[in-house]
């Protein structure tokens, strides 16, 4: 790990993050902030109808506005994060944060694919999904909820190590 974190902090993106002025790192932050409250704030929508609040409301119609937004806030909260970590990452070497909230966005972008690919999701995206089909896309809006939380919970700490 240290390997990589000396590589990308010697990185031309690190060279240029640390040669941007002292507003620059403020900037990503708050650009990685607003990319994490709208990929946050779209998949708690989701994952709350999943799990079974707001039933007369059909899941395509919170879908279909937030999965777009979802997928935005993500890039930008990679984008931003990346370029930030590429400031001092050699600082990061040891801190025990990193070691779950990556992992944990990992297991959140699994659970995506893995929702994408479920007939119960088509079910729900194309019209009403059965009892049993509402049963697995609540374990896997659990499973969301569970993974995106702890990535945000544990990038936070990561400062504070």
């Amino acid at each position: 790990m240290f390997e990589f974190l000396t590589w990308l902090e010697g990185s031309a993106l690190g060279e240029a993050m640390r040669g941007m002025g002292v507003w620059s790192y403020g900037v990503f932050n708050l650009a990685h902030i607003l990319g994490i409250s709208t990929l946050f704030g779209s998949v708690v929508l989701i994952d709350l109808r999943l799990l079974g609040l707001w039933p007369g409301v059909a899941i395509r119609s919170i879908a279909g506005p937030a999965i777009p937004l979802a997928a935005t806030g993500f890039v930008l909260a990679a984008l931003s994060g990346i370029c930030m970590i590429s400031t001092n990452a050699t600082e990061y070497d040891g801190n025990p944060f990193i070691f779950i909230k990556f992992p944990a966005i990992a297991l959140g972008l699994l659970n995506v694919a893995l929702v994408s690919a479920m007939s119960a999701w088509k079910s729900a995206r194309t019209g009403e999904p059965s009892q049993r089909e509402r049963g697995q896309l609540a374990v896997a809006g659990g499973t969301s909820l569970a993974c995106w939380l702890t990535a945000v919970a544990a990038g936070r700490m990561i400062g504070y190590w």
